[in-house]
């Protein structure tokens, strides 16, 4: 189903960057925004493309790939409705430096670069509203590092698995393989990890998807010392 256009700026006001900017900047941005869809498995944009604007997940689910020059992007996190991200271009005047790819059915909202180039030519601020995006974005990824930094792998599992969700259940559209690329762990380890968690009632598990029903008790579980 698609979304309105009504319906996708009262989930961007409510949720993640938009919500934490003045109303003034927030209006214009939406007003300036142009809703898009997007297929399962569509690129919304490659490493190595020209400069473009930002973009924020108004419903369905993103694949976020980054890398170190001269690599080739890993997937490191899936977007959540209120995510936005493009932000360097407008930053560096560099072009992209990762990969945004539609994991289910998307909708996103697309604010063009040279919309950003004229409102920050009128506000110098909308230099500090567009660096938020940056340093909300660091901090998810100094959540990863520590993450992956856990010694049992099956906590490492537990912590992709409950960062890709929000509050309630939740269906987590990763395959094993992907999991345990965003954990640094085997297919079996994964195998083994979901198992376990399946059995504890935090979790089922598809062929395509995984299901968190206690994203609280994968966190938990994830932070605890020592072993079982």
């Amino acid at each position: 189903m698609q979304i309105s256009r009504a319906e996708a700026e009262r989930v961007m006001s409510e949720r993640g960057w938009l919500a934490l900017v003045p109303e003034g900047y927030r209006d214009e941005v939406l007003r300036r925004s142009t809703l898009l869809h997007f297929a399962p498995g569509q690129a919304v944009f490659h490493l190595g493309d020209p400069m473009g604007g930002i973009y924020g997940l108004v419903a369905g689910s993103v694949s976020v790939g980054i890398a170190p020059a001269g690599s080739t992007p890993r997937l490191v996190l899936l977007g959540v409705p209120g995510h936005w991200t493009g932000e360097a271009c407008f930053l560096t005047r560099k072009p992209r430096r990762g990969e945004l790819r539609a994991v289910v059915e998307t909708t996103m909202l697309h604010l063009p670069l040279d919309a950003m180039d004229q409102m920050a030519a009128r506000d110098p601020g909308v230099v500090h509203h567009v660096a938020l995006i940056l340093m909300m974005s660091v901090e998810f990824l100094f959540r990863v590092i520590h993450d992956l930094q856990l010694p049992e792998a099956d906590r490492r599992i537990a912590s992709v698995l409950q960062r890709t969700t929000s509050i309630g259940d939740v269906s987590v559209p990763l395959t094993q393989s992907e999991v345990g690329t965003m954990a640094n762990a085997s297919r079996k380890q994964v195998n083994a990890a979901l198992k376990r968690f399946s059995e504890a009632g935090w979790v089922t598990n598809t062929y395509r998807s995984i299901n968190i029903t206690d994203p609280g008790a994968l966190r938990r579980f994830a932070e605890r010392d020592g072993t079982d």
